[in-house]
């Protein structure tokens, strides 16, 4: 008889224990904006700091708003931010990826979150210009063929193009980076990936064969290998250009949702520019409350 008091006793205990344990889950919840579902092998996931440490609140895909978690009660009232990044499917590494989208200070029971981790992408601007030089002879566009309307370049034309982008510097942030695109009869049509505003971008696979490498600007004529759907050489007059932000690695080959940058290139061709404007509706944001 002793023996199965102590034992009834031992299973009250744990019985508290799991009605304890049960009970110190907090509810999280996530009520944000702007967000586009990622490509099939990425999740975001939601991340509170807690004694400068990162502690996950977990994954999700789903962007309708709003979405809940249950987060240690502890953790979740001593927190003084919250961080939403961009993770693999099938993620190796615990901490959270470089691709941090979304930070906001909690300021009692909310944290307002927005894209100011990366920078500011409100306060942005820059010009592109037609000029197709990668099919001439000389570096540097000359002599002109006379069919600018079909390359788009980023910066100011001159001998070289030089540099006229304000966007936030991510050249040190190794989760970001930028890509051009022009929309083409059947979609977004990449014109590379960049993160120096005074330089070549990464790709070259539309360009001419004269002189491939083109001007130290990002951009791209539109001559070799259309993709599916497309018809080169592409007119770009009256056409939407974008820069956006992409994540790094990239979770589509689409453009990601920040898009700091639109423009609609009129008909003249360079010297004349054409302006990008600030795109503050394509930036994320929203609030979490504890």
């Amino acid at each position: 008889m002793i023996l199965g008091v102590i034992a009834l006793g031992l299973l009250l205990t744990s019985c508290d224990s799991d009605d304890d344990n049960s009970s110190s889950l907090d509810t999280l919840t996530l009520n944000l904006n702007g967000l586009e579902t990622l490509g099939a092998d990425y999740v975001y996931e939601g991340w509170i700091i807690v004694n400068g440490n990162p502690v996950s609140t977990g994954t999700f895909t789903s962007v309708t708003f709003p979405q809940s978690f249950n987060v240690n009660s502890a953790q979740l009232e001593t927190a003084t931010a919250f961080v939403l990044t961009i993770e693999p499917l099938v993620d190796p590494d615990p901490a959270p990826a470089d691709s941090k989208l979304l930070r906001g200070e909690f300021n009692g029971n909310s944290a307002t979150v927005n894209t100011a981790l990366i920078g500011d992408l409100t306060n942005v601007s820059g010009t592109f210009f037609l000029r197709t030089p990668t099919d001439e002879d000389v570096p540097g566009g000359a002599p002109n063929n006379g069919n600018d309307q079909y390359g788009v370049w980023y910066g100011t034309p001159g001998m070289p193009p030089t540099a006229n982008l304000t966007l936030p510097d991510v050249s040190q942030n190794p989760g970001w980076i930028y890509e051009g695109w022009v929309i083409g009869d059947s979609g977004p049509i990449s014109t590379g990936r960049f993160d120096n505003f005074g330089d070549r971008d990464d790709f070259t696979g539309f360009s001419g064969a004269a002189f491939n490498q083109g001007p130290p600007v990002p951009g791209e004529d539109f001559f070799l290998n259309a993709p599916t759907g497309e018809m080169f050489p592409l007119d770009v007059r009256n056409r939407m250009v974008v820069i956006s932000l992409e994540p790094v690695p990239d979770d589509s080959p689409a453009p990601f949702a920040v898009k700091p940058l639109v423009g609609v290139a009129g008909t003249a061709t360079a010297p004349s520019t054409h302006d990008f404007n600030p795109n503050p509706t394509s930036l994320p944001t929203g609030t979490v409350t504890r």
